[in-house]
């Protein structure tokens, strides 16, 4: 089921505490008859010759019949997992899974966090696949993966927190709240955003869309589920893991961004990013940052708006910094509805389709 797992030699106290933390809750899993689990994420890759698939899961004990292939029971959703239920299964530290694509198997380790992400070498035709995990004495579960034409060259990157989904970051009281306590069913989209991402991705339906979050792996799933009871495009989450790093007690979200922006412009040479964030979270830093050091890889960068009372808790406005990343486009608007205006006129998206009489008079 699980091999032994030993850190790093120069791994901290903090390591070596999260360690025998996560090596005494397997045990107690153990005894209690519980069954390895497979949590299947959302993965993407590149068709072709030189073909690859990231493969994304999670592995954790969980009780005999909670899961059903990787995921909730339907009631379970349709009640609400609650936020703090997402980081209560035993991890299981260094599982091997065994990945089935297109009649091949391969077998992948999952790191100290219990986290499987793996680039596996597979040339498989454009659009999304359906791939199956397992581990030893556990269901299967299937993850979809997007694999991307070699020849596409739009993309878009969209922050989570305070840009799809109302977190509040910047007032850590009501984050914890929001993100912790309340019933999944009761976290609010931001205003418009749904309806902006359909729109771009509908005008480019052979893009690949990827949601990059600073959120912990554990809530990959409940994400996943806001996201499409919200009408958001389909996409695979890029998150982390919460725990200290070697030199860290706690890993650093920005540099999580920062380090998977940069990966994703290795993997895709030829795409050019919509890139879309908000002002709270250094997104405008972490995007110009990226612009420079890639300019050839960014169409745009859109920065959704906190209210002037989240601006000031966030830091302030950043503005100023549109005019380091001179021939990419900025837009800074505060909802879905204002940025689709700009985008427009930058050239960046389609008109939406006007309305005749007799549509106006049903939809006034």
């Amino acid at each position: 089921m699980s091999v032994p797992y030993r850190a790093a030699p120069l791994s901290g106290l903090a390591l070596a505490l999260e360690d025998r933390w996560h090596q005494w809750r397997l045990v107690q899993a153990e005894r209690r008859g519980w069954t390895p689990t497979v949590l299947p994420y959302r993965g993407y890759g590149l068709s072709g010759p030189d073909g690859w698939v990231r493969i994304i899961a999670r592995t954790v004990m969980t009780k005999p019949g909670a899961f059903v292939g990787g995921r909730h029971l339907p009631a379970v959703v349709e009640d609400g997992v609650r936020g703090w239920r997402n980081f209560i299964s035993p991890t299981i530290l260094g599982g091997q899974v065994t990945v089935r694509i297109a009649g091949a198997e391969y077998e992948v380790q999952a790191d100290r966090g219990g986290v499987v992400d793996a680039r596996i070498a597979v040339n498989l035709p454009v659009g999304w696949h359906s791939v199956s995990l397992s581990m030893g004495g556990g269901d299967t579960a299937n993850a979809a993966v997007f694999v991307v034409d070699p020849a596409e060259d739009f993309g878009l990157i969209s922050d989570v927190d305070d840009t799809v989904v109302v977190t509040a970051l910047p007032r850590p009281m009501l984050a914890a709240w929001n993100s912790f306590v309340l019933d999944e069913h009761a976290r609010n989209p931001t205003p418009g955003m749904a309806v902006l991402l359909d729109r771009i991705t509908r005008q480019h339906p052979a893009s690949p869309t990827l949601y990059l979050s600073t959120g912990a792996w554990n809530v990959n799933q409940a994400l996943s589920r806001f996201l499409a009871r919200n009408m958001y495009p389909d996409g695979a989450l890029l998150l982390t893991d919460w725990g200290p790093t070697e030199g860290r007690l706690f890993r650093s979200g920005t540099q999580h961004k920062v380090d998977q922006l940069r990966r994703l412009a290795q993997e895709f040479p030829h795409v050019k990013w919509l890139l879309i964030g908000d002002d709270g979270q250094h997104d405008p830093e972490i995007y110009a940052e990226f612009a420079r050091r890639y300019p050839n890889n960014v169409r745009a960068i859109v920065i959704r708006q906190l209210t002037p009372s989240q601006a000031v808790l966030a830091g302030g406005r950043s503005a100023g910094i549109m005019n380091s990343t001179p021939g990419i486009p900025w837009v800074y608007a505060a909802d879905g509805g204002r940025i689709a205006t700009r985008l427009e006129s930058l050239g960046l998206l389609e008109a939406a389709p006007q309305l005749d009489a007799d549509d106006k008079e049903l939809h006034p």
